[in-house]
């Protein structure tokens, strides 16, 4: 298409015209510019020129170097190679330790084609982790906060008038431990757990760009197939003189005009224009078309600003239990995507690796990624459009204390990612959080309205996997690392099988926590699997390591044809794509290497799935909340106060009758629950737990007819495989775990279980990593 030229064409005027040179040091060759490609395909001026290179750098451990004067004049203690962060490989420096301060020097030409004539020249950064002050020519030009997403400074006004080269210095500030700003998957420490190497300082490309004296400076583009046309929203950047200024649009499909629309451009920099298109092609997944758009900013005729730009026709809508695409139902067969890299941590080697890794995702069956814990560079979502790959624009909220001192850090940045990345067709979700605490609820209700608001488009999913907290969601979903296929289908097939919703009392939350059950709305498992292998040298997976191949395409097949054939599902995530570090769960090793046979996975993967091929059959439950139920407690959780009897326990295996009426407990232990760890999703612990299993036994009244019992429920947070006995009847048993209460439907099982009179409860849960925590309530009515 005609927009990959414009891309092609990039490259070369950067390898052209950079001038690469490092402040004190020797300038680099072209041909030693990493990563040259133009790094805004959507947003492509052909007059621009690469940063990317050699930089001066020094690591500032006191934090003085303010004091020192390093904002100019002054060389820094070592080089690095921008745009990789220091800790990577590529960046030269590979330094692993805490940087909270850091700086960048470098020297910089602005060619003659890039002054005069009333230019402007803007300074871009990808990303640059994670509070950076700019200085030109050691004048203070602009500071940004947030580390994932996209700035630029207009130097114009401090460059110099061609008295030799310009000098830039960037200081940045990255306290990943503090709480105060968010971080994904970068540890406080070491790389352990599914946390790994910081980020710090410049991982995304730095450009120059000239534009003109006014300039489209940002622009929305919203797809409306259903007639055949786009609507545009263009800001332009203006220089005080609107005299006979225009902004004109054009749609090419092929190297062919197929639509075309001008507007005055003075007055005010909002501009509107509906631009109706002659030839209807829609952007789909696995067969995309993208049109390529040109705006023009012109005055009395004379051209001064030009942007090239593309756009999908697609829509997204929702429609029951279904999110629609262009009005079509498509299973999203999602992969879990965390853009680590072995030699650039955060930043990909090179364009054609970003390309790469979605390749490599439909290799195995999938046709989209969660990207995860992170905000994706502009190239990646251009690869993903190209490709028609469906993604879910994800941000990297892990490490944010969610203190309402700090909101606007994390308000600000996700406005500027939304703002820079709506006008991608291949994202078709958003989704600012994931595994949040339940202290979250406010700020996420905050985000929710904030994106709906700026981007109406799309579905959004206030956080994925645990605290729902929006009370009337469009989509929702869990996750679930039961590796068990068999329990597995058993829970999600269930899940949509209930007669009336079952949403957990409000005391057993907080006021933000979660609310579960079926609601109605379209439903996915957005992280599931992550089925280790080749875990040694420290590494781990989810769950026991299968122990042989195939063994592990049984479990996977197992697991994946579950969701696959739940016709109320709209789609999936498997964890992960790739290893990152220690955690070895990827279908390919982390450096890319397949781990399995791709055709068979993709079999797997890739087959029609009963959500594509019937819809979801499951009713529409009925707008039912959890207080209109008159639940009677048999046996109470902490949130119960009083009712909360203590159990009698052990952590050492007891006989077999150990869940029989009058078996002797005498010698057992007494505590309160929750048993546990402690953490921060397992808080409130009453009684201390860190062995492998534990046993628990307490007695209970029950005084009626269990045939009459209209429904029979279980409230639980479990930490990790659990079952439960009432008097030596299994009357439910699930592997995993949960991270807030869940509640869960017994009713036939407690019926069959139950007796008038003195009955004995028997919980037995075990631990294999990470967390651990158990408590329940028995309610009926």
């Amino acid at each position: 298409m005609k927009h990959t030229s414009l891309a092609s064409a990039a490259s070369l005027i950067c390898l052209a015209t950079s001038l690469a040179l490092s402040a004190a040091s020797a300038p680099a060759s072209n041909d030693a510019i990493p990563r040259p490609e133009h790094p805004r395909p959507d947003q492509f001026r052909a007059n621009w020129v690469s940063l990317n290179g050699p930089w001066q750098f020094e690591i500032d451990a006191r934090g003085d170097g303010v004091a020192r004067g390093l904002m100019t004049g002054k060389n820094l203690a070592s080089k690095i190679i921008v745009p990789f962060c220091p800790e990577s490989k590529l960046s030269g420096v590979g330094h692993y330790d805490i940087m909270k301060n850091v700086w960048y020097r470098r020297a910089f030409e602005v060619p003659a084609a890039m002054r005069g004539d009333g230019r402007r020249v803007l300074l871009h950064f990808g990303a640059v982790d994670y509070h950076a002050w700019v200085w030109i020519n050691g004048s203070l030009a602009g500071e940004h906060t947030g580390g994932d997403v996209s700035f630029s400074i207009d130097i114009t006004p401090f460059l110099r008038d061609g008295a030799g080269p310009d000098e830039i210095v960037v200081r940045a500030f990255d306290d990943t431990a503090g709480g105060a700003q968010p971080t994904g998957k970068q540890t406080h420490d070491k790389s352990q757990g599914c946390v790994y190497t910081r980020t710090t300082g410049i991982w995304q490309p730095v450009w120059l760009e000239a534009v003109g004296s006014s300039f489209v400076e940002n622009f929305s583009l919203v797809p409306d197939p259903d007639h055949s046309r786009v609507l545009i929203e263009a800001a332009i950047n203006g220089d005080g003189d609107d005299r006979d200024l225009t902004l004109t649009a054009e749609a090419f499909a092929d190297g062919k005009k197929v639509g075309a629309e001008s507007c005055p451009a003075a007055a005010w920099r909002n501009k509107r224009l509906v631009l109706n298109l002659s030839e209807k092609k829609l952007w789909e997944p696995g067969a995309p078309f993208l049109y390529d758009l040109k705006f023009t900013l012109t005055r009395g005729g004379k051209k001064i600003d030009e942007l090239a730009s593309y756009f999908g026709l697609r829509s997204v809508t929702i429609e029951g239990r279904s999110i629609l695409i262009n009005g079509k139902r498509v299973f999203q067969r999602l992969i879990l995507d965390q853009g680590f890299y072995p030699d650039g941590i955060w930043t990909a080697p090179s364009d054609a690796e970003l390309r790469t890794d979605i390749e490599r995702s439909l290799a195995a069956g999938y046709n989209g990624a969660r990207l995860h814990q992170k905000v994706f560079e502009p190239r990646f979502l251009y690869w993903a459009d190209k490709l028609g790959y469906l993604v879910w624009g994800e941000y990297s909220n892990w490490g944010f204390n969610h203190k309402p001192e700090n909101y606007a850090n994390f308000i600000n940045e996700w406005t500027e990612v939304l703002l820079r990345d709506r006008n991608h067709p291949a994202i078709i979700g958003w989704c600012p959080s994931n595994e949040t605490p339940p202290n979250a609820g406010t700020l996420q209700n905050i985000i929710w309205r904030e994106t709906k608001a700026i981007d109406p488009t799309r579905p959004v999913l206030e956080t994925s996997g645990w605290t729902h907290t929006v009370p009337n969601p469009e989509v929702l979903d869990n996750h679930d690392y039961n590796q068990t296929p068999a329990t597995f289908r058993q829970r999600w097939t269930e899940f949509f099988s209930a007669r009336p919703p079952l949403l957990p009392p409000a005391r057993y939350t907080t006021k933000n926590a979660k609310r579960n059950g079926d609601r109605g709305v379209p439903f996915m498992v957005s992280e599931f699997g992550g089925i280790g292998w080749v875990t040694g040298g420290g590494g781990w997976g989810y769950g026991s390591a299968p122990k042989t191949i195939d063994e592990f395409y049984t479990r996977y097949a197992g697991l994946v044809d579950a969701l696959l054939d739940n016709p109320n599902m709209f789609g999936f995530c498997y964890t992960q794509l790739t290893d990152v570090e220690q955690e070895h769960n990827g279908l390919y090793y982390y450096d890319r290497r397949p781990k399995f046979d791709m055709t068979r996975l993709r079999a797997i993967t890739s087959r029609p799935a009963a959500y594509e091929k019937t819809g979801p059959t499951a009713p529409l439950p009925p707008r039912a909340a959890a207080a209109t139920r008159d639940w009677k407690i048999l046996v109470g959780a902490a949130a119960d106060g009083d009712l909360a009897k203590p159990y009698r326990y052990t952590t050492a295996k007891p006989a077999p009758t150990w869940n029989q009426p009058g078996f002797d407990d005498a010698k057992w232990s007494t505590g309160l629950a929750p048993f546990g760890q402690g953490g921060e999703t397992e808080k409130g612990v009453r009684t201390p737990w860190r062995t492998a299993d534990i046993w628990l036994r307490r007695e209970f009244d029950f005084a009626g007819d269990a045939s009459a019992l209209a429904t029979a429920a279980i409230v639980t947070h479990y930490d990790e495989d659990t079952e439960v006995y009432v008097n030596a009847r299994l009357v439910w048993k699930r592997s995993g775990f949960t991270n807030t209460y869940d509640i869960f439907d017994i009713t036939n099982a407690l019926k069959a279980a139950l007796k008038p009179g003195r009955n004995t409860l028997a919980v037995h849960t075990h631990q294999t990593t990470g967390g651990q925590f158990i408590d329940l309530a028995l309610l009926v009515e």
